[in-house]
């Protein structure tokens, strides 16, 4: 069986700076426009009435401001990263911006695809942005490389048991998985649930780290399937 690979985003296919200098700032300013254009859709008010039963926000005017706190903080909430997902949609179709993508990652995941590998990705975005983010890359559309997206609702990424729950949705043994990050407790827990782990240490992000456990590289070049 060929390898699967199971790829997270910022600092791994993509610029930590991308998502923290673009993405977030965007999702930040058109949040009031945003929620009070849509409020009243369901999917929003779902996620909109999450948020104020969690936090005893009474008003829609006090939600915003929470999501636009936990956007300052980059919290890994299932709500907002499902919000602003909606408003980077909206970004990406009005040309507002293209995905950054390292041109190693792109090549690479041209090869692995061309070669039969199965690619997905597991990122705390949620999987209507992943999607988003590849077919508006500045690359091209990149989305149609990948057979599937997971985001945080299958569970936390520090967690063994999401990427047990990961191995079990695509129909593989965790071994046959390589999940690729620059987040050394993301790696600990694929690796505690036994697939095999890269950590892609790029020198230009400060989160990256040279030294752990897990095998590093700093470009997906040096990756061998």
């Amino acid at each position: 069986m060929k390898t699967a690979v199971l790829t997270d985003i910022e600092g791994t296919t993509s610029s930590v700076s991308f998502v923290k200098e673009v993405l977030f700032p965007y999702a930040r300013r058109a949040l009031p426009s945003f929620v009070a254009r849509t409020q009243h859709e369901p999917e929003v008010r779902h996620w909109l009435d999450d948020v104020a039963a969690r936090t005893g926000a009474e008003r829609d005017a006090a939600v915003v401001e929470t999501l636009q706190t936990w956007i300052d903080e980059d919290r890994k909430d299932t709500a907002l990263k499902a919000l602003q997902g909606m408003i980077w949609r909206e970004g990406y179709e009005r040309a507002a911006y293209r995905a950054h993508i390292y041109p190693d990652a792109e090549r690479a995941l041209r090869r692995w695809r061309k070669a039969g590998h199965a690619l997905y990705v597991y990122s705390s975005g949620s999987a209507e942005a992943q999607r988003l983010f590849f077919r508006h890359s500045a690359a091209g559309d990149l989305e149609q490389l990948f057979d599937g997206f997971f985001d945080t609702q299958v569970g936390p990424k520090h967690d063994a048991a999401s990427y047990r729950r990961i191995a079990r949705a695509i129909g593989r043994d965790p071994a046959s998985i390589l999940f690729l990050s620059d987040a050394i407790q993301e790696l600990d827990a694929a690796a505690a649930a036994g697939m095999r782990t890269g950590l892609v240490a790029r020198p230009e992000e400060s989160t990256a780290a040279a030294s752990s456990d897990h095998p590093a590289v700093s470009s997906f070049d040096q990756i061998a399937l």
